[in-house]
């Protein structure tokens, strides 16, 4: 992904690779039935090895399971997908060179899918044409764009803020990386400011009410998210915003 890249190259820190079986196994036992589960994180989703495996893991849990994808391995991944996901969005970014060749194969993708699930929806995310898109009569979701390093500096627009006036990523949108590392959302986070927990040496509901979430959350409600070191620089409020 762009950022992480960018990133990248200044630091080399970022390590990539798979979440080991087991601790997948570990999140879908720990999770509360009827969850919305999304199997990415900082990465491309079809690229995980038993990825259709993960997928019916949650399913056994009666949750809603979604994926956001770039689209490329929808027909290699097919079996995997089709009849497996509840819901799958596929991004769609302005002026991407490869973006002709991923249209062929999201049309090819719909072609052979039918009527069965996933609804799927596509994701233009900046400045894209949205005549050929349309024809393909899916669910159109727009979305600004922003910096590659982070949910700052949108280009066009500002990110809509709820009208509790806290982010509701903060109030409902835990994200686990691969080393099962569990943080409050699932915003860009190099430096770890929003990890709450760890997988491989706790729960959820213990980490939910962790003393640092609890902290986060009151400071957000009492209109000081500028003290919280990682909410201080984000412009997001948990409300993706179209263009």
């Amino acid at each position: 992904m762009c950022g992480r890249r960018k990133r990248d190259k200044i630091y080399h820190d970022l390590k990539y690779g798979d979440m080991e079986w087991g601790l997948v196994e570990k999140i879908a036992n720990d999770v509360t039935e009827g969850l919305v589960i999304q199997v990415h994180n900082n990465g491309e989703p079809l690229l995980y090895p038993r990825f259709g495996d993960a997928v019916e893991l949650f399913k056994k849990k009666r949750c809603l399971v979604n994926t956001v994808t770039n689209g490329k391995l929808l027909l290699e991944k097919f079996d995997e997908i089709v009849n497996n996901l509840d819901t799958l969005s596929i991004s769609i970014f302005e002026n991407d060179e490869e973006a002709d060749e991923q249209y062929k194969i999201i049309k090819e993708f719909l072609h052979r899918k039918g009527s069965r699930r996933p609804y799927v929806n596509l994701r233009l995310i900046g400045k894209v044409d949205r005549t050929r898109y349309e024809a393909l009569d899916q669910l159109i979701i727009t979305r600004l764009l922003h910096a590659p390093e982070g949910s700052f500096n949108y280009k066009r627009g500002k990110p809509t803020i709820p009208e509790i006036g806290v982010c509701l990523d903060l109030m409902h949108h835990l994200a686990i990386d691969r080393y099962g590392n569990v943080s409050v959302c699932v915003r860009f986070d190099p430096e770890g400011d929003l990890i709450i927990g760890d997988m491989n040496h706790g729960n959820l509901y213990n980490m939910w009410y962790s003393q640092k979430r609890i902290m986060m959350k009151e400071l957000h409600i009492a209109g000081r998210r500028d003290m919280v070191p990682f909410c201080s620089k984000c412009h997001f409020w948990g409300v993706p915003t179209g263009e």
